[in-house]
């Protein structure tokens, strides 16, 4: 596979409406290589909205997205996706009734040749599920798997930066602590990743940076520690007993 450059994710002042609705308003943040980036807020503070416009999915009201020097808010999904930029889903979108191999060959789409048998299985040790089987049904596989195996299709890519919505989401605390050791192991190959996730102790377990939105808007960054403490998000999303 070839060898990819680090370049910084960078969001500047985006804003994006839903017919009536300001989903996000002047929203930027920046996302490093090896960095890990929190993305936290109460259900509806748009989130999901922020990766989907990185990721070309929604347009812009205003603003503008970049990964190092490349201007990217105009760009189609797919030419966002083979400048760098990967991303998992809130809800599960494996290719379920297709082999673990052809979903790591359909995320490596991009690229000149797909993964042999063995970058394929260097691509599952580095979500940390070595042991599935490359012929097993992606939609067959136990819940948890499947979580990482979509982490393990969006870094056939061989992204800069990874986009993870809610991938604790489902999992047991055992579970959830061994995907934040994987997410921390790929942010130390030089990978930037912006997390959204609601389960707090990963948060502040893995997390360099954290934003905070309420209502579209960005309420406060700063580190994990940082914001547990901060009036302002305790009130909006931790609650008064945090």
């Amino acid at each position: 596979m070839e060898t990819r450059v680090t370049a910084e994710l960078a969001i500047e002042g985006i804003s994006v409406r839903y017919g009536g609705v300001q989903a996000l308003r002047d929203v930027s943040l920046s996302v490093a290589p090896g960095r890990v980036v929190g993305l936290i807020g109460p259900n509806g503070a748009g989130k999901t909205s922020l990766i989907n416009a990185a990721t070309g999915n929604v347009r812009l009201q205003a603003g503008g997205i970049r990964l190092g020097t490349l201007a990217l808010h105009r760009s189609p999904t797919f030419r966002i996706a083979r400048a760098g930029i990967s991303r998992t889903y809130q809800n599960i979108r494996l290719f379920a009734a297709l082999t673990v191999r052809a979903n790591l060959h359909a995320g490596a789409y991009r690229l000149r040749a797909v993964p042999s048998d063995a970058e394929a299985r260097i691509l599952l040790a580095r979500a940390g599920i070595d042991g599935v089987p490359l012929d097993a049904r992606a939609g067959g596989l136990p819940y948890g798997e499947q979580r990482r195996l979509e982490l393990a299709r969006a870094l056939a890519t061989q992204p800069l930066t990874v986009l993870l919505d809610e991938p604790a989401a489902g999992m047991n605390p055992v579970e959830t602590s061994a995907l934040g050791s994987v997410i921390r192991s790929i942010a130390s190959e030089g990978v930037g990743i912006l997390l959204v996730e609601h389960d707090m102790s990963l948060v502040r377990a893995i997390c360099d940076e954290v934003v905070v939105l309420n209502f579209g808007e960005v309420i406060a960054t700063g580190t994990p520690q940082r914001i547990a403490a901060d009036p302002a998000v305790i009130e909006a999303y931790l609650g008064t007993q945090a």
